[in-house]
């Protein structure tokens, strides 16, 4: 599928192969990536977060808060600005990654509702700290350096992005917590056991998967220049598209990293070919929903 759309844009979508297209597409699949990876972890264990989109716009907002806060009382201290602004978005990360794991493995809720319930929480939040208007006021060096800085000629949001993917890798292959996670995820009872405790295994991918919302989002901030209350709203079921193309099984026990980034470069390829195309909206969502079906058909035969 991937060398397929390859095929079909380089033909049909002007400009498709060309290095800035192709740098714009690794700047654009930074977010989705991130947040794919976090749902990757969740899904391998057996769950499901829908809460991430609303982690990304919460710790949009509350960093651009803290941030133009300190700055503002600060100018001459922008790296303390963002220090508090990455220091808020992880708090928030730890309190929505636990609260999502024991409500689901010691309370005993299903995943999908708990996350959903935590996300429509986790909206109001948003709104109410942000009123749904932007937030201004930022340190210009947080856009600098980690919006749209470079390093090597490397974009520095795609060094994040790369460096988490390594990072990811070597947790879910090289440890203990990897293989517990593979094996809760698999055979819940057959691990318990075997002396895995799922219940930390489950709280522990909850905190994972927020902690990369949150990078998600402080990023995002950065590229934007401004806190928003909406720019996580679509990350929830793409994340899960991506995951799903990948291969990521919804039921828990298999997925790969590096399925994962080539199922979220399919779709961000998709969607950039289609624009390059001047394809409208509702047309790349028909698409993208076609994939992930066939994707779907494919795994199960």
């Amino acid at each position: 599928m991937f060398a397929l759309v390859i095929v079909v844009f380089s033909i049909w979508a002007p400009g498709f192969l060309s290095s800035d297209n192709m740098t714009n597409v690794a700047r654009q699949s930074v977010f989705l990536l991130i947040v794919a990876l976090g749902q990757m972890i969740v899904l391998i264990c057996g769950q499901m977060d829908l809460s991430v989109g609303s982690v990304v716009s919460l710790t949009s907002v509350v960093s651009a808060t803290l941030m133009a806060s300190v700055y503002a009382a600060l100018p001459e201290s922008q790296g303390l600005a963002i220090a508090a602004g990455l220091g808020g978005g992880l708090i928030v990360a730890t309190i929505v990654g636990v609260l999502n794991g024991l409500g689901t493995a010691w309370l005993g809720i299903p995943s999908f509702m708990m996350t959903l319930g935590m996300s429509l929480v986790l909206a109001g939040v948003t709104l109410l700290i942000s009123g749904g208007a932007p937030l201004y006021g930022l340190p210009p060096k947080l856009g600098d350096i980690f919006g749209v800085g470079q390093w090597a000629g490397v974009p520095v949001p795609v060094l994040v992005a790369l460096l988490l993917v390594v990072a990811t890798y070597v947790l879910l292959e090289w440890t203990r917590f990897g293989r517990h996670l593979y094996a809760a995820g698999g055979n819940t009872r057959a691990a318990q056991l075997s002396g895995v405790r799922t219940g930390r295994v489950i709280l522990a991918s909850f905190v994972l998967a927020s902690l990369m919302a949150v990078l998600s989002g402080l990023l995002m901030t950065a590229r934007l220049g401004t806190g928003e209350s909406t720019i996580g709203s679509s990350l929830p079921l793409e994340s899960i598209a991506a995951c799903v193309i990948a291969g990521v099984s919804l039921f828990g026990g298999r997925g790969r990293t590096a399925a994962v980034v080539v199922g979220t470069l399919l779709i961000m390829l998709v969607e950039n070919g289609l624009n390059l195309m001047q394809v409208g909206a509702y047309a790349q969502s028909i698409t993208i929903g076609s994939i992930l079906i066939f994707a779907m058909a494919v795994a199960r035969h």
